[in-house]
């Protein structure tokens, strides 16, 4: 399969896969929030909090698996999965404005994410984070196919994984002011103001740092400077 071709699948992939996750939140809102989805959050059952997690799991082995079987190396796989996560996650949004006209901006407060705790941020923000994999996808898959060796090292993985930390603790540090957790139900009573955005943006900068010293290594190594 000519590259062309797996990056098509890959995004008409990941746009089915959050077209999916858009039509369970129009079900879901449509039970919990029949006049819209706002802050605070309404009482959520249990059981289907924990089908909720389960899912979101499973939506992430699925897109780790598509990365593993498209990609030949380690970091092939790596950037595929990234990429798909990416698509599907911009997406996902795309139909929630296409179906619910919501969200009202891109500055609009959401929950991101439920592992291992909720990710409380504005919807713009997850979305410079899907570019962000977009653009290193890009650097990979096009070394690759120039014929570097796109190997990533231990330096720049630790400035992917710290500068990812950072921003998921970004999305999940204020989680104590929004949840509370009682063996019957989760309820959510606070209404989210003020985001943190030193801390994301901070994160972010650490991966695009990474990213710079990525491609000047492999620049360096091929022209043996």
């Amino acid at each position: 399969m000519t590259l062309r071709k797996k990056i098509t699948w890959l995004i008409l992939f990941s746009i089915a896969m959050g077209f999916m996750e858009t039509v369970i939140v129009v079900y879901l809102r449509k039970l919990y929030y029949p006049d819209g989805f706002m802050f605070p959050l309404v009482t959520m059952d249990m059981g289907i909090l924990k089908a909720e997690i389960l899912r979101e799991a499973a939506t992430v082995i699925m897109l780790l698996a598509i990365g593993i079987l498209s990609g030949k190396t380690a970091s092939q796989k790596f950037a595929y999965f990234i990429f798909c996560f990416a698509i599907w996650d911009i997406f996902y949004y795309v139909f929630l404005k296409l179906l619910l006209d919501w969200p009202e901006s891109l500055f609009t407060w959401d929950i991101l994410f439920l592992i291992p705790v909720p990710w409380v941020g504005p919807v713009v923000a997850p979305c410079i984070v899907s570019l962000t994999m977009i653009v290193l996808t890009g650097c990979i898959v096009y070394l690759g196919e120039k014929g570097f060796v796109t190997k990533i090292k231990a330096l720049e993985w630790l400035l992917f994984t710290a500068g990812s930390l950072i921003v998921i603790l970004s999305f999940s540090l204020d989680t104590t002011k929004f949840i509370s957790i009682s063996p019957e139900q989760t309820t959510i009573p606070a209404v989210p103001s003020d985001y943190n955005w030193w801390l994301f943006w901070t994160g972010e900068l650490i991966i695009i740092l990474g990213i710079v010293i990525y491609l000047k290594r492999i620049k360096q190594e091929e022209t043996g400077l």
